[in-house]
């Protein structure tokens, strides 16, 4: 039995990000489901992914962006079948820590002077990129044309997502693989050496030149890592 992908978006995207990388796994015959991720907590979002992890029989490759990093390191605790977790440009954070924190650690990060906030009736608030700023923020690398419809189609985080921090990560128990562009504005590169260091991560692939949508710009070397991730586990 081939293990079944599970792809986490992040935040200001969706799950058609992953169409890329998604048709370069089918062509190699590999199942795969692109989650929904709500992007409202990242408890709430772990459970919702750790429900869909529990309908797969055999085993998970699971494979999260940006914030869908975080969510994939909660959602997959208590799930054997498990094998590997791949970060992609993601965030993976210890016990704890919030992607809020994990963001300020290092410089290099301009994430927070492009966001629009859509302040809720619940008394948090909704964060969304600028779309007159989201191609270079967000999406420098892909086709200006392409990113205009990614800005317009963003979903927002929460702050409760932002500022929620993380459960014991399954990144301490299961092998992990990152890959991560060199031109990251929304996670700065360093912090992703970090969190990759830090996982003793079996892998770490850094793409010169590349934004932090790489999904969309390099789905070619996001695929490849998440086969390296796949064969490693038979």
């Amino acid at each position: 039995m081939k293990p079944t992908i599970v792809l986490v978006h992040g935040a200001f995207a969706e799950s058609a990000s992953w169409g890329g990388v998604i048709q370069r796994l089918l062509d190699d015959g590999y199942p795969v489901i692109a989650a929904p991720n709500p992007l409202r907590s990242l408890s709430g979002d772990a459970a919702v992914v750790s429900s869909i992890l529990s309908t797969i029989d055999g085993p998970v490759v699971l494979v999260g962006h940006s914030y869908g990093g975080a969510v994939i390191s909660n959602a997959a605790v208590g799930h054997d079948h498990v094998k590997a977790l791949v970060f992609v440009a993601a965030f993976a954070p210890e016990a704890g820590e919030s992607i809020g924190a994990l963001s300020g650690k290092f410089p290099g990060g301009t994430l927070g002077e492009t966001l629009r906030e859509v302040p809720l009736a619940d008394g948090t608030v909704d964060l969304y990129i600028q779309q007159d700023k989201f191609h270079q923020q967000f999406s420098a690398d892909v086709p200006a044309e392409r990113s205009a419809i990614d800005a317009a189609t963003q979903r927002p985080l929460n702050t409760t997502a932002l500022n929620e921090g993380s459960g014991d990560p399954a990144w301490t128990s299961v092998p992990s693989w990152f890959v991560y562009p060199e031109l990251d504005h929304n996670i700065p590169l360093e912090a992703h050496r970090f969190m990759a260091k830090r996982a003793g991560a079996r892998a770490a692939v850094e793409l010169a030149g590349a934004s932090h949508a790489i999904p969309a710009s390099e789905p070619v070397a996001v695929a490849e890592i998440i086969l390296d991730a796949t064969r490693s586990i038979g």
